[in-house]
């Protein structure tokens, strides 16, 4: 039997995996630890040779390609989806959906996990975590992105009206399906900070992010990098570009709502923001927005690579960071950290839209 299999949707899931199994294996011999798969979900990215480097590192033993299907993958399931009008019959619906969305990824999935010990699952809430659940295989869930649930507590949102009885159908009968630590199946939720969250679940488990980055050695950077850069020579050239700039302002873009409202976003924060100092971007991963046509004349950080990295450059560094709704706590190389957030959201789309936690009464704590 095979020892761990981490399953990721993003580039951020991988470091993270990354993380855990380096501080597993630090100190130890991998024959004592046994080996470790990663699993890359197609679904949210595309992630071209990210595997092939990992692989090269010879951290994971293996590193497998998941077609992960959406729903609307399935036109028959879009029948499930429709108001019945009445919850007991809507419940029905959900029931008979939870089960047939399971039986219909089967055939994506591309291993057999009952021959994994140990199984981690990023954001449980997309196709896997229905699988798994309808499978009755345990796993664990790791919080989607740092501190999501706290800005974001998707499966309260996502189950608002009766939020008790649906935790219950889910996490003692696996009827229908929860995400976030209320699936039958999912044994707890790694959560960065437990305290920061409003209304935790009991399954949540606390490790903080910047242990296991504190933590790292030299060597262990250099296997994050030799995975995540694909063009070291060209991300070095960018920080000595940075290095020779008095007043630095880093941008993080997001993939906030439509692509004309978007660009129109960050124009906004670009004209803003470079009254202050020379601007640089550092694209989101999965950010669409064709950010090097509209902004051609200011230097820019590749997409892919995760903005952890550059906390591994100690001649870096910026006087702002600033973006919209990433959670900038584990940035390192910036003296001022700057999340619009909400409010500054309001300004462009209808604040139903993006203020979920407060449509589902939660105020987000300021220690977050």
């Amino acid at each position: 039997m095979n020892e761990r299999i981490y399953v990721c949707h993003t580039y951020y899931h991988a470091y993270v995996a990354f993380l855990k199994e380096l501080h597993l294996r630090r100190g130890k011999n991998r024959e004592d630890t046994g080996e470790a798969s990663l699993m890359l979900s197609s679904m949210s990215n595309d992630f071209e040779q990210f595997g092939e480097r990992v692989k090269a590192t010879g951290l994971f033993a293996d590193v497998i390609s998941f077609d992960e299907k959406r729903e609307d993958y399935f036109p028959e399931l879009a029948s499930f989806r429709q108001d019945k009008g009445n919850i007991v019959f809507n419940m029905w619906q959900r029931i008979r959906f939870t089960k047939r969305y399971a039986e219909l990824e089967a055939p994506f999935v591309p291993v057999d996990f009952r021959k994994y010990r140990e199984i981690y699952v990023f954001c449980d809430s997309d196709p896997i975590g229905y699988y798994l659940n309808q499978n009755r295989i345990h796993y664990h869930a790791l919080e989607d992105g740092l501190n999501c649930l706290v800005h974001f507590d998707a499966a309260r949102y996502d189950n608002r009206g009766h939020f008790g009885l649906k935790a219950f159908l889910s996490k003692r009968l696996n009827l229908i399906f929860v995400q976030n630590g209320y699936g039958k199946y999912c044994l707890d939720m790694e959560v960065n900070s437990i305290s920061a969250i409003a209304l935790p679940c009991p399954y949540y488990r606390e490790l903080p992010r910047q242990q296991l980055v504190d933590a790292l050695t030299r060597e262990d950077k250099d296997i994050l990098l030799r995975a995540f850069v694909r063009d070291m020579e060209g991300l070095r050239r960018k920080i000595e570009e940075c290095a020779g700039t008095s007043s630095k302002i880093l941008i993080l873009t997001d993939p906030l709502c439509t692509l004309d409202v978007r660009e129109q976003i960050f124009r906004d924060i670009v004209e803003e923001y470079e009254k202050q100092g020379q601007i640089f971007i550092k694209p989101h991963p999965r950010d669409e927005l064709d950010y090097r046509k509209i902004f051609s004349g200011y230097p820019m950080f590749d997409a892919t690579v995760p903005m952890e990295m550059l906390n591994f450059f100690p001649d870096l560094r910026f006087e702002q960071v600033v973006t919209v709704f990433t959670d900038l706590k584990g940035i390192r190389f910036a003296d001022k950290l700057v999340r619009l957030g909400d409010e500054f959201m309001d300004r462009y789309e209808d604040p139903e839209i993006h203020n979920q936690n407060k449509r589902i009464g939660i105020v987000e704590k300021e220690d977050a």
